[in-house]
């Protein structure tokens, strides 16, 4: 994979600025997060139909379960990080969860149809952590590889990698998913996994010449530390508590549109097949528009906004869009702000999040960076299920919903552009120093 000559650059060019010698590196990216989506978008719209069939009401649960079960994880991944190199512990962690891809296309295709909706509910709590897991590693990795001033300029791009795989893999289950058993499609999402895994030694082998900081472990080397550092080191520092802030808050708020979702399905698709197809036509709805946007606009965003009022854009959306809801909580109006909040946070709002991780030590680029997005967001998702519970036990309805999280996005808004700033200004410490060493 050689990096395109100068004449077959001009193209790229105009969608992303790439500079000699970051080529094969994005290219490695682009085919690393590529496979992970898609095969995380092959299983998606099978959870979202399981956790349907397995009651709205009990969604909360499965989702304190989720929780539970990242926490359980958060250990022994920091063990993992502590002890072995990262071209150990990133293959370990995709081949474990592709095993238990395999554990549950076992057991879909041997046990009896009235153990369907049991096995539904453990995969639901299964895949709501697997995606938070595989993906938080994914960046992980890339903002170990490329600099600030790199993720400025590449990060978007590199999510487009993301959109196309999920593309892929909804299109695969929407077309399907009518036809074929579920345990297949679950085979397909375990060879996904294995091309992530050659994908990612790609990018590694080059990591070290694009991007050497002065003063970190080399490649091959453990990276150390404590396997509480994820919750400590997050806990000790503002930086960290703000991205921590910033993730729960979007949480909580995604949680109450999920919720509104799954009663829709579940009101108006009564067949199974036709449920599962609709969360992923959803999905396809979500990542067309996600990937002309990263194609397009996020870099040029980026550059002209900053990062602080770049980030702030998605919670700034979601205060008109809870307005909106809350003044008419239609069908078309749910639907709509979920097609473009979700799209809006793939495009724009996740990977410029993820500049925000390459001002920090490389420690807590794994460990502390793995305990915001996999606890923390999981965290937010009980804050917003429950809540809705309670709200619904009150018997109020959507508008009460959409009322409540008005506040909790006007305060999301404030935390963007706090973080903004400080990331900004920990960037300009560093190039000061002129060592590369994150502060």
């Amino acid at each position: 994979m050689p990096d395109s000559p100068p004449a077959g650059r001009g193209v790229l060019a105009r969608l992303v600025d790439v500079r000699p010698g970051e080529g094969r590196a994005l290219a490695w990216s682009w085919a690393y997060i590529f496979s992970i989506l898609a095969a995380y978008y092959v299983l998606r719209p099978i959870r979202d139909q399981m956790g349907v069939a397995g009651g709205i009401e009990n969604l909360p649960w499965l989702f304190t379960a989720t929780l539970l079960g990242m926490l359980a994880l958060n250990l022994p991944f920091g063990w993992l990080v502590k002890s072995l190199p990262r071209a150990r512990f990133v293959p370990l962690t995709y081949r474990f969860f592709a095993l238990n891809i395999l554990l549950f296309a076992l057991a879909l295709y041997l046990a009896p149809p009235e153990a369907d909706v049991w096995i539904g509910r453990v995969f639901f709590v299964w895949l709501s952590i697997f995606n938070l897991f595989v993906v938080s590693i994914f960046w992980a990795t890339i903002v170990d590889v490329f600099s600030t001033e790199q993720g400025k300029r590449l990060f978007g791009f590199i999510a487009a990698g993301a959109t196309l795989g999920a593309i892929a893999g909804s299109a695969t289950t929407a077309l399907l998913a009518r036809s074929v058993p579920t345990w297949a499609l679950l085979l397909g999402a375990v060879v996904l996994l294995e091309a992530a895994v050659f994908s990612m030694r790609g990018l590694a082998r080059l990591s070290e010449r694009l991007h050497r900081v002065p003063g970190e472990a080399p490649e091959h080397a453990p990276i150390g530390g404590s396997a509480l550092a994820g919750i400590t080191r997050t806990l000790a520092s503002p930086y960290l508590l703000n991205i921590g802030l910033f993730l729960l808050l979007f949480s909580v708020t995604s949680t109450f549109l999920y919720f509104e979702q799954a009663g829709i399905a579940k009101r108006s698709f009564p067949d199974r097949g036709a449920q599962t197809a609709f969360f992923a036509t959803v999905d396809l709805l979500v990542n067309g528009l996600t990937l002309g946007v990263q194609l397009f606009l996020t870099g040029r965003i980026v550059r002209r906004l900053g990062v602080g009022w770049t980030l702030a854009l998605l919670p700034a959306a979601s205060v008109a869009g809870f307005v909106g809801l809350a003044l008419s909580p239609t069908i078309t109006a749910i639907v709509a702000f979920q097609v473009f909040r979700r799209a809006g946070n793939f495009a724009i709002a996740r990977p410029i999040r993820e500049v925000l991780f390459t001002v920090v030590p490389r420690e807590d680029r794994y460990k502390a960076k793995g305990f915001i997005d996999t606890v923390v967001y999981r965290l937010g998702d009980q804050v917003g299920a429950w809540s809705y519970a309670g709200i619904a036990a009150l018997g109020f309805g959507a508008t009460a919903v959409a009322v409540t999280a008005v506040p909790l996005s006007l305060a999301w808004l404030l935390n963007a552009l706090w973080l903004g700033r400080a990331q900004e200004k920990r960037a300009a410490r560093t190039e000061e120093a002129g060592t590369g060493e994150p502060a």
